[in-house]
Parts: C-alpha cells; sequence; structure tokens
C-alpha cells in the first residue's frame, strides 16, 4: 500500500472485533511512531500499550465513559516527556512532535488492517493516574486499536481550492 491509498482510506473506528492483535502488528504500529522525525530530533515522547482488560476499562471511564474505546483489545496513550519550548515559530514543539508520532501511527495501523480513533476527549489527569504517567509528562492524545467491526464510510471533505492557496492566504 502506498501512502496516499493510507490517507484516503484510513478512517477513525468507533466499533471494534473482540479479536486481539497479533504482537507483530502491535509492534510495527509502535515502531512507526518511533521512527517519527522530531524538533531536534528530541524523541521527546513515549507510548504506552495496554492490552489489560481491566486497565482499558478504566481508562474508557477516564475517555468520558466513551464505550467504544473499551471495544478494542489495545489502548495507546501518546505521551511528550517534557515541554523543551516553542519552535521558532512559537508552536509547542512536543505537542507537534508526538502529533507527527501520532500520525505515523494511525497510518501504520491502516497498512496492518487495524482501526483507530484519535481521541483528544479524555481527563488528563485520570490518563496519568491510571498509566503511571509522571507529572511533567502530558498525554497528548490517545488512541483505541484493533480490528474494525465494521466498514466506516468516508466524511465529506472541503474541496482542494478551499483548504489551498498558492503564494499567499
Amino acid at each position: 500500500m502506498d501512502v496516499m491509498t493510507a490517507i484516503k482510506g484510513r478512517r477513525s473506528v468507533r466499533s471494534y472485533l473482540p479479536k486481539e492483535v497479533e504482537p507483530e502488528k502491535l509492534k510495527a504500529v509502535l515502531e512507526a511512531a518511533r521512527l517519527a522525525p522530531s524538533a531536534r530530533n528530541l524523541q521527546n515522547w513515549k507510548f504506552i500499550a495496554v492490552t489489560d482488560k481491566n486497565t482499558i476499562r478504566r481508562l474508557t471511564e477516564a475517555c468520558n465513559n466513551q464505550t467504544f474505546v473499551g471495544e478494542a483489545p489495545v489502548f495507546i496513550a501518546a505521551c511528550a516527556l517534557k515541554d523543551y519550548g516553542n519552535m521558532g515559530c512559537g508552536i509547542p514543539r512536543h505537542i507537534v512532535d508526538v502529533s507527527i508520532a501520532m500520525t505515523h501511527m494511525i497510518l501504520e495501523a491502516y497498512e496492518q488492517g487495524l482501526g483507530t480513533c484519535w481521541i483528544g476527549s479524555f481527563q488528563q489527569d485520570k490518563v496519568k493516574e491510571i498509566l503511571n504517567i509522571p507529572e511533567e509528562a502530558v498525554v497528548v492524545a490517545v488512541t483505541p486499536l484493533g480490528y474494525p467491526a465494521k466498514e466506516t464510510p468516508p466524511r465529506p471533505r472541503k474541496s482542494f481550492e478551499e483548504v489551498v492557496s498558492f503564494e499567499s492566504f
């Protein structure tokens, strides 16, 4: 599969089969995150993969009871280890870096036949407590990971002309 095929085919999955994810597929997804670029090559991240059903149940509650989170056999938390300040443009580098790594993960998951759903609706303090994440770290995003229970149709996208301009805004 080429990258554009993955970009066009990937969907946010909110229904998962009760089928375990093979260890080699999980490792491939996490390896994609590890290989992502980062500002100054700091690799200022930690990815926590959870397969324990009781822990996933607790994490589902911390994700504001989004029940589909608990359907997946794997939960991944993508964390920035510390705030290394802003890039020259003023944007926090640790948030951007972890977001790039998360994107690598979700595209590799699709390549592996797995589904994900980038989740930003969660209680930071509860996720950190459940996963023993140190206070100086921040959970940037989380995702369930598993086999989709059904095909998710594409959502409408704005036209190219609506989102792209050349030479000026």
